[in-house]
């Protein structure tokens, strides 16, 4: 086990499609985040940005991006990008140098501006690329992917449409609570059903939108903590950011092909399962302690999926949780209290950050009309592209 670092502030850029630079989302969130730990910029000693492939060159530096943006003040800076994970990623880097001694007070940023529709490969032509080959080879875009594994669902385990929609409803409700939020409405089953078919059997609202938007972290020592005043700050005790083990015998996206399992047994647990499983030893902690989880619902199917992948049910038992209404607010186990991307869309270097920020509200006890009552320890649950996990454990 790790050391804990605390969770000082946390602030976000509503999520929309804004039509302005992600620096100035980002920048936005950020400032919100020094004020909410009532930490001064000048106080900050590292910067770590969620780098955004859609930003241009300010887009693949943007620790440097941000810090200029703030107003050079001589804290180092670092760039990261994974993807999904990417905001996961940064906040673990955060971790590391704190942990390291390398600087006390350190601020994690993800914003993007994402493009109208569904994401697509960067240009040009790479062979070798496995994202660009299920575009161009397979014409496999995202909702497509989505809907090949809801069809597995319903083949496995017997989920059905009713039970996808009613992912969509419980998150809805929740993000109708979100002011961060992009849509802020609730919906029906009906709603859902007459909703566009995009990828058979999940239609327009089984799918998260893409977005603009930004979310941004002051994370600290322990002891600088302390000095500041906050005795009982939520604290981040795992980050989880493991890739696949060998061999991968179930398709997963971008991968258009498995490993060979003619030598080696697969693993007994899937590349999620493991992602949450390193999460949990880290944190010295099992699924039966949480108070609340975020996960990465790019789909209702999906969603249904980390429940089982977290260890809240058993495999196959997803869509009874949200027949029971377990997962919904006030019930057993929330998750997505936030609203999850279905009701903010995605935002990619800045969803893994949001997570924690809605982790740090809820622990706090300061998530208003969406709070989980009693809220003690909380786990994000997160994907990035290429292999890149991403989970994280807080607690209070």
């Amino acid at each position: 086990m790790s050391g804990d670092i605390a969770v000082l502030g946390a602030g976000m850029h509503p999520w929309g499609k804004w039509g302005r630079s992600f620096v100035e989302y980002g920048t936005v969130a950020a400032r919100a985040a020094l004020a909410d730990a009532g930490v001064d910029w000048t106080d900050v000693r590292s910067v770590v940005g969620a780098d955004t492939v859609r930003g241009g060159y300010p887009g693949y530096v943007a620790g440097a991006t941000f810090a200029q943006a703030l107003g050079w003040q001589g804290a180092r800076v670092t760039s990261v990008y994974a993807a999904c994970a990417s905001g996961a990623q940064a906040i673990n880097t955060a971790r590391a140098q704190i942990l390291a001694g390398m600087a006390d007070v350190v601020l994690v940023v993800g914003a993007d501006a994402a493009p109208k529709g569904f994401f697509a490969p960067a240009g040009g032509d790479r062979h070798d690329d496995p994202d660009w080959l299920r575009f161009r080879v397979l014409g496999a875009t995202n909702p497509a992917y989505f809907g090949l594994y809801a069809r597995r669902r319903m083949a496995l385990h017997g989920d059905t449409v009713e039970d996808f929609a009613q992912v969509k409803v419980k998150n809805a409700a929740a993000g109708s609570l979100n002011p961060n939020a992009r849509y802020r409405k609730a919906v029906t089953a009906e709603e859902v059903a007459a909703s566009a078919v995009v990828a058979d059997p999940l239609r327009l609202l089984d799918i998260c939108a893409t977005s603009d938007g930004a979310a941004a972290l002051v994370l600290t020592s322990m002891d600088f903590a302390r000095r500041h005043g906050a005795a009982d700050p939520v604290r981040i005790r795992a980050v989880s950011t493991v890739t696949p083990t060998y061999p991968k015998a179930v398709l997963d996206l971008p991968d258009i092909a498995t490993d060979s399992a003619a030598v080696v047994e697969p693993s007994p647990h899937s590349f999620r399962a493991s992602i949450a499983r390193a999460a949990y030893e880290e944190a010295g902690m099992g699924p039966e302690e949480l108070s609340l989880a975020e996960v990465y619902d790019l789909s209702t199917a999906l969603e249904l999926e980390w429940y089982e992948e977290l260890g809240l049910c058993g495999t196959g038992e997803g869509a009874k949780l949200v027949r029971d209404g377990a997962t919904a607010l006030g019930g057993r186990i929330p998750v997505n209290a936030s609203g999850g991307l279905a009701s903010f869309g995605e935002a990619v270097p800045a969803q893994a950050i949001a997570q924690v920020c809605e982790l740090t509200w809820q622990l706090r006890g300061t998530a208003g009309a969406r709070q989980v009552a009693g809220a003690r320890v909380g786990i994000t649950a997160n994907q990035g592209l290429f292999g890149h996990g991403s989970s994280v454990v807080a607690v209070r």
